[in-house]
């Protein structure tokens, strides 16, 4: 199956307190990145995270956006050290008394008190907002993948139209490269009776020589049966239901290696043409594939 590296997904859930948005990116990557931004104090999530996205991506770098809004899991607690006030309070009295002082407490003065009244955090609704983190980063995956597969579609019809493109050009290459001989033999006799100008006989047995050697170094159909074959695994690679891209760029390199030596081998203007074309159409399907997981 074709599917694109590009993609984005979105998601959000609100709870009773707090509220999570996830979003996510992707990009062409030649293995699976996934990075992970997100407030610091909800760090320890992070691997269930990339393992969660991982679990729809297998290639591509993921960019994953997590904001949490409102503070809802976290409970708050007040405790009074209430044996400690007391001192404060016995220890006010006795300087008043010893040093016949005035003035009392003010409530201001009372919460200023060290470690009298402390403020305790109590993360009891965390795992809650793990579980709701979780199945909101699960949904935004799955948007995400949901994505790339609709660009994989667009893909995989721009290819197989630039393929078919290139298969035309190999039937039309196969007949005309077994004239490629004929032709060079013709012209080879023409130069030789122009150049002795019908005074000597041409002699038939060094033009064969002359031509099979030329047909030996122009031979084009052992390079045009392995492009015709991997233009055939090219059409069963993009429908298999696994990741692709590494094998159709492997793919790529060899049919372009296939069309230089026919580009090289093939001493003919109509060959050279199409090999242009069959090589501009290439350039289009390799590109594409940059982009297919």
């Amino acid at each position: 199956m074709v599917v694109s590296m590009t993609g984005f997904g979105r998601s959000k859930k609100e709870h009773e307190n707090f509220k999570v948005i996830v979003e996510m990116k992707s990009v062409n990557h030649r293995f699976c990145e996934i990075t992970v931004r997100m407030p610091r104090q909800f760090l320890l999530f992070e691997d269930k995270l990339k393992k969660t996205v991982n679990q729809y991506i297998g290639r591509g770098r993921v960019d994953v956006f997590v904001t949490v809004e409102g503070e809802g899991y976290i409970n708050r607690t007040l405790q009074v050290d209430w044996n400690l006030l007391s001192q404060y309070e016995q220890a006010v009295e006795k300087a008043k008394h010893s040093y016949k002082l005035d003035g009392s407490f003010s409530v201001e003065q009372l919460l200023n008190l060290p470690e009298v009244f402390t403020v305790n955090e109590n993360e009891d609704g965390i795992e809650v907002l793990e579980q709701v983190l979780l199945e909101v980063t699960k949904e935004a995956a799955i948007e995400l993948q949901n994505m790339r597969k609709i660009e994989g579609k667009a893909l995989k019809a721009d290819i197989v139209a630039r393929l078919e493109l290139i298969d035309l050009a190999v039937q039309y290459l196969i007949p005309l490269s077994a004239d490629v001989v004929e032709k060079y033999r013709e012209r080879l006799t023409k130069k030789m009776n122009d150049f002795l100008n019908g005074v000597y006989e041409v002699d038939e047995g060094r033009i064969l020589t002359e031509v099979a050697i030329f047909a030996d170094k122009a031979d084009i159909n052992e390079e045009l049966t392995r492009l015709h074959s991997h233009i055939g695994q090219f059409y069963k690679i993009i429908e298999a239901n696994e990741s692709i891209g590494r094998k159709l760029d492997f793919l790529v390199q060899e049919m372009n290696r296939e069309m230089n030596t026919i580009g090289s081998k093939a001493n003919d203007v109509q060959i050279s043409q199409k090999v242009v074309e069959m090589k501009s159409e290439l350039e289009k399907i390799k590109e594409q594939v940059q982009n297919i997981e």
